[in-house]
């Protein structure tokens, strides 16, 4: 599947915007009829296609260049959408929509059969989210379906927080682009299992486990959360992702990063260092990139992945990332960081 040209719409977040905005209105139109188009969500740009079609949904995973057996996640504009798609709304879930929705908060639920089934990867559930974007709001309610739409990304690479990392990954694979300008929470939605007790955070994102054990209690955290298994129930879980071409590897102890960065640079390779902004004066080495502030993780989560794309257009051969706490938003960090060093970490105790 090709096209000569992804037509790209620019929009305006901070001005007034509903479906009847003309562009907004075309984008989805094109979705409605089965085409793929890019938006952008408070957390990372998605790949939007018609959830109701799988003619429509086999395109996402052709422009992507994934497999089609990881389940998508659903998106939605109104609650009414929510109780065609699914068979019931437990307590647990209603809750969590109320904390949440709209936000960076994906719930799983038992699937009522109404979406495509390349969507939910054969599974008997469904993911579901109300994205917080105005753009993206305006325009699920214009193509008037529930809408499949995983990160707008080439399979593997780093997932795009602006329209210009869809277009670099995408341009020529998809229809067209909803430019809304940069997102905002930079990683990927959390995921929650409400169909098991007690739920099940299958991937941390931009709502932190405390913060849902504050609205519903108790909650387990997936212990697979790196590696995948065979049948994944959350997207996200199966394959590699968010790598960035350089070998990343991560660091726990910061005291011996530029003992590694020498010994990297005397074999003859470039070497790049992610680190912050308050340690950004700490290494030598070819590029060092700081991704937010430590004492402030969300800033990390919002720079991480326009970070790993910068260190691709430096052409190092290997970077050295610092480790950050498993605590609130830095779950999320870490579990992506993780994911994109293919688990390579050197640890204290090594």
């Amino acid at each position: 599947m090709s096209y000569k040209q992804t037509r790209v719409w620019i929009v305006d977040k901070n001005k007034e915007i509903d479906k009847n905005v003309e562009c907004i209105k075309e984008a989805g139109l094109w979705i409605k009829n089965n085409e793929v188009v890019a938006l952008p969500t408070e957390t990372v740009y998605g790949l939007g296609a018609n959830a109701r079609s799988n003619k429509a949904v086999a395109k996402i995973f052709e422009a992507k260049g994934r497999p089609s057996d990881n389940p998508l996640i659903v998106h939605i504009a109104k609650i009414e959408q929510l109780n065609k798609i699914v068979k019931e709304i437990p307590e647990t879930a209603r809750k969590l929509m109320e904390a949440f929705w709209p936000g960076p908060l994906t719930i799983i639920f038992q699937n009522a059969g109404q979406v495509a089934e390349k969507v939910t990867a054969g599974l008997p559930t469904v993911a579901i989210r109300m994205p917080d974007h105005p753009v993206a709001l305006a325009l699920l309610e214009a193509a008037d379906v529930p809408v499949a739409a995983p990160s707008a990304n080439l399979s593997g690479k780093p997932s795009p927080t602006t329209a210009q990392h869809v277009l670099a990954d995408l341009n020529g694979r998809i229809a067209g682009i909803v430019d809304g300008g940069p997102t905002g929470v930079g990683l990927e939605s959390t995921v929650i299992d409400c169909t098991v007790h007690p739920p099940m955070i299958y991937r941390p994102g931009g709502v932190t486990k405390e913060e849902i054990e504050a609205v519903i209690g108790e909650v387990c955290l997936d212990q697979a959360l790196v590696g995948g298994s065979e049948v994944p129930k959350s997207p996200g879980l199966k394959y590699t992702h968010y790598a960035p071409e350089g070998d990343l590897v991560l660091v726990e102890d910061v005291h011996i990063i530029q003992a590694l960065v020498n010994e990297e640079k005397k074999k003859g390779k470039k070497v790049g260092v992610l680190t912050t902004e308050e340690r950004k004066g700490r290494y030598e080495a070819d590029v060092v990139l700081t991704c937010g502030r430590r004492q402030k993780l969300a800033t990390v989560a919002t720079q991480l992945y326009s970070v790993l794309r910068q260190f691709d257009a430096t052409n190092v051969d290997v970077i050295f990332s610092e480790t950050f706490p498993k605590e609130g938003v830095g779950e999320a960090v870490m579990n992506r960081l993780e994911k994109a060093a293919g688990g390579r970490v050197i640890r204290r105790d090594a």
